[in-house]
């Protein structure tokens, strides 16, 4: 092939890729919906908290008496 076809070709596929990338253009998808107001913490978060306080006043008295 010569230089002069090869810029040609080349020239051809440029105009072609950009109708192709120029016929990906569409909207954006709407945003997404705020995130819900001030939801509580887990019920579960104090279970653990008594469950720690427990096990962590049984192992000072423990200690303790040693």
């Amino acid at each position: 092939m010569k230089i002069q076809n090869k810029k040609i070709l080349a020239s051809i596929l440029f105009v072609l890729i950009s109708f192709v990338c120029a016929a990906q253009g569409g909207n954006p998808p709407p945003p997404m919906p705020p995130p819900p107001p001030g939801l509580p913490i887990d019920g579960f978060t104090t279970l653990a908290l008594v469950v720690g306080a427990f096990f962590g006043i049984k192992k000072t008295i423990q200690n303790s008496k040693d």
